[in-house]
């Protein structure tokens, strides 16, 4: 067998490497550390089981029905009972590279041995991994306060039910676990809730959304320091002196990360003084970018938290013999970090915007007008600014806060839910939009440095117009510009530009 690339032991997981194990197909493992905690937890499963104190989705049932109990000839059953009835999510099925990254989150999470399941359990989610064998889990139906039903649609795989993907192939689960030479599970008691009472969907998908969002803010930072370049703006506000005085969290590594991006550069040389100040879209970029710098650093600890928790419900601790009710599924500081970002990340947007527009505005770059180097009735890339507006406007919609919108559900027994996974799917969304508006401004930035001719570009804002030119030639006469920036957009996204940008970030 092939070694592993990532073995998991309860810790240590982050962003990047659910990344790599969701969409490069990175090998799995378990350290042998693991395995006596899982034991451990499991004999403390096994005494509570044949005792008579209720706890709660052993002996008991679940939400509103905590009050019935279970007889010692239904607890196993009812591990198949629990997953089959809350299989309730509807909707497109998740994307494969989102499943994937649940099911390493969740095998993580067992890891930590709270869950009290069997080896099994752990060790079928791992195989599910590496033999390519991707449930099929429908994308709506989770509050965030354990993602119960879609979490059941890919447990439903491990007991031979349900459909998982095989090869391109949706398959039912017993046909896709016999072609990847997989026995279904037998469960035992807790180990079904202890599979499904867990976040996992939603915190895979956030570490997918966090790796994508670091990729994009490093594009959006060099698209305005070319759009920078491109305006002859006056480079001090990224002094780190000015920086130093206010020490807003992320304004000094956003300003050094400006000031990496211009270096070598010849603004400020020009035989033309800069303008005194700037319009803020410019002069606040340290502001805004470490705004965002900063929430994205919050996202990412907040996530990584989670991807390294022990949030089951109830809990077992073995070290002390017990098993406990948590809160720990809750997902409040979740749903509260990705709204923030999502905030911080509209705020990006709407500079952007303004700097779209001042770069074709003669009267304010001392360009062409509308960077057409034909003028009379050319309309150059000002058509652009109808789409840039038309995004950003559903940025700012994708910027709503999710978590305040709860009912009471299952008796009322379940009163308050956090929506974490709505936050991070709007998010997710709202990237899609950022990237296309990022690369107008990269299209509109690259052009008006093209007409401006600076005498030298810094290194940063070399290398992306390069990149734009690599992809899109200038404008000579008006165009079919739409799917240029499409295909801009589509390699942002790719995180081709984010990488050779990586040398610049500073940390933050």
């Amino acid at each position: 067998m092939a070694p592993a690339d990532l073995m998991l032991d309860g810790s240590g997981l982050t962003v990047d490497r659910v990344a790599e194990v969701a969409r490069a197909a990175r090998r799995v493992g378990i350290a042998e550390a693991v395995w006596p905690r899982i034991d451990a937890a499991r004999a403390v499963v096994e005494r509570y089981a044949e005792g008579e104190e209720p706890v709660y989705g052993l002996n008991t049932g679940l939400g509103g029905n905590l009050g019935h109990r279970l007889g010692p000839d239904e607890i196993a059953a009812f591990q198949v009972q629990l997953i089959r009835g809350r299989a309730v999510a509807l909707g497109p099925p998740l994307p494969h590279e989102v499943v994937r990254a649940a099911l390493v989150t969740r095998a993580n999470g067992i890891a930590n041995g709270a869950s009290g399941v069997l080896r099994p359990v752990l060790a079928m989610l791992v195989e599910l991994l590496n033999r390519g064998v991707t449930p099929v889990v429908p994308s709506r139906g989770s509050i965030g306060a354990a993602d119960l039903a879609p979490m059941a649609h890919l447990g439903l795989v491990l007991i031979g039910l349900g459909e998982a993907e095989v090869e391109g192939r949706v398959l039912s689960g017993a046909e896709a676990l016999r072609l990847a030479g997989l026995e279904p599970l037998i469960l035992g008691p807790k180990d079904g809730l202890g599979l499904i009472n867990a976040n996992a969907v939603t915190v895979g998908h956030a570490a997918l959304v966090l790796s994508d969002a670091r990729r994009l803010l490093l594009a959006a930072a060099a698209m305005a320091a070319l759009a920078c370049e491109a305006y002859a703006a006056n480079p001090s506000t990224f002094d780190a002196r000015t920086a130093a005085l206010r020490k807003a969290p992320g304004q000094e590594a956003a300003a050094a990360l400006f000031r990496a991006l211009l270096e070598g550069s010849s603004l400020g040389e020009t035989d033309a003084p800069p303008a005194v100040q700037d319009a803020l879209s410019f002069r606040c970029l340290p502001q805004i970018a470490g705004a965002a710098l900063h929430a994205l650093a919050h996202a990412i600890a907040v996530t990584e938290t989670e991807l390294n928790a022990a949030a089951d419900n109830p809990a077992v601790l073995a070290d002390d013999g017990v098993i406990l009710s948590t809160g720990n599924f809750h997902l409040a500081g979740a749903a509260l970090a990705f709204d923030l970002l999502a905030l911080a990340l509209a705020h990006l947007a709407h500079a952007g915007m303004a700097r779209i527009v001042k770069l074709m505005s003669a009267t304010h770059s001392g360009l062409p007008r509308y960077l057409s180097p034909l003028g009379g009735s050319s309309a150059g890339l000002v058509p652009m600014q109808k789409a840039a507006a038309a995004l950003l406007a559903e940025i700012r919609l994708k910027a709503s806060p999710a978590c305040l919108d709860a009912l009471a559900i299952s008796d009322f027994v379940e009163d308050h839910a956090p929506h974490a996974p709505l936050a991070v799917r709007k998010l997710d969304e709202q990237l899609f939009l950022l990237a296309r508006l990022i690369a107008i401004e990269g299209l509109a930035a690259s052009q008006a440095v093209d007409l401006r001719k600076p005498k030298a570009l810094g290194a940063g804002s070399r290398l992306v117009h390069a990149f734009v030119r690599a992809t899109v030639p200038p404008l000579e006469a008006d165009r079919e510009t739409g799917r240029e920036a499409e295909r801009l957009a589509q390699r942002l996204l790719a995180g081709d530009l984010a990488e050779p940008l990586e040398v610049f970030l500073p940390p933050f």
